[in-house]
């Protein structure tokens, strides 16, 4: 069946061309100009694309990011079917994933693969980490939607930080949906001007249970003192025990994202890349030494990128709270 779908996709790829070009414009119009329109950030959309279509090739199992996502004004479902549908044929005729989206050797990803093996090894940490704790934060939630699947069956309290303009918009989106949202404390954030972790003790976070701080996607876009100030706000504000699982870039991936046309596209919607670690040389000793000087220890992590010869470009860490 394997080289059934093979015979299948290829021919079938070529005539669809003109529609995958037509797709990729729907969805980078949708992507870049109604997001800078809605005031929205639009790599938050490339999260939810990349769930959606790891939904339905069956990668894993998100009902809530593709209800949400079929609302959404700043992405297009017609645009990505159009790009994705020769290789959905060929995993419904194979039974399996090929190209895109794929489940990389976890050192083998390429930038390609961010969001899906990201995704995945975030996952990971969390199925294993939600036992232990009474708390799940998600800090610049943007379109997560982890709350709203399998962990809602769990006993957990969960808060969503995220700028005002952006959690208006995705609250307007999930009332559009139907999904239900009565389980989630949401805290909007000035973060220029406001103490995030302030803003949340206000909310009915309490400081005394363990916490699992979700940071995904959110770094990079920040000053390293960004960064450490989050990481100092959280240490002396969860208890013992309380876990940060984010995802932290090298400089070369900063430096590489952060010019020519991606540094203009980023620029529509007020965006730009800054902070990053040395990963080319000593990778783990450089993660450590970050974590250790904000007083966590490094737990669980996934160098991904890291058989290149230029060492990995990004790292799920989880940081522990000690």
């Amino acid at each position: 069946m394997n080289i059934l779908s093979w015979v299948i996709y290829i021919p079938l790829q070529i005539l669809s061309l003109p529609l995958v070009i037509l797709g990729a414009l729907l969805v980078g119009y949708k992507q870049i100009v109604v997001s800078k329109k809605l005031g929205i950030s639009m790599t938050a959309i490339e999260v939810i694309n990349g769930r959606w279509t790891m939904h339905i090739f069956g990668m894993r199992e998100d009902e809530a990011t593709a209800s949400l996502a079929a609302v959404l004004p700043n992405t297009s479902l017609f645009g990505l079917w159009l790009c994705l549908f020769p290789l959905w044929v060929k995993y419904k005729i194979s039974g399996r994933v090929a190209l895109y989206p794929r489940v990389p050797e976890l050192g083998s990803e390429a930038m390609v693969d961010l969001i899906v093996a990201r995704t995945l090894y975030f996952d990971r940490v969390i199925e294993r980490a939600v036992g232990q704790v009474d708390q799940l934060v998600v800090m610049g939630a943007g379109y997560d939607m982890r709350a709203y699947e399998k962990l809602q069956r769990k006993n957990l309290s969960f808060f969503e930080l995220d700028q005002p303009s952006v959690q208006a918009h995705k609250l307007a989106t999930l009332e559009s949906s139907g999904i239900a949202s009565e389980h989630v404390t949401f805290v909007s954030v000035d973060f220029t001007n406001e103490n995030a972790m302030q803003r949340l003790i206000e909310s009915g976070f309490d400081t005394s249970k363990k916490t699992l701080f979700l940071w995904e996607g959110v770094t990079l876009y920040l000053s390293e003192a960004d960064v450490r100030k989050t990481m100092r706000d959280i240490h002396n504000t969860a208890t013992g025990g309380s876990v940060l699982l984010a995802d932290i870039y090298a400089k070369r991936f900063v430096e590489f994202a952060g010019k020519g046309s991606s540094k203009k596209t980023l620029e529509q919607t007020d965006e730009g890349l800054e902070f990053g670690l040395n990963f080319s040389t000593k990778h783990e000793e450089s993660l450590s030494e970050f974590v250790k000087s904000e007083s966590m220890s490094v737990g669980e992590c996934f160098f991904m990128g890291e058989k290149n010869d230029k060492g990995p470009f990004v790292v799920v860490v989880e940081m522990i709270i000690d």
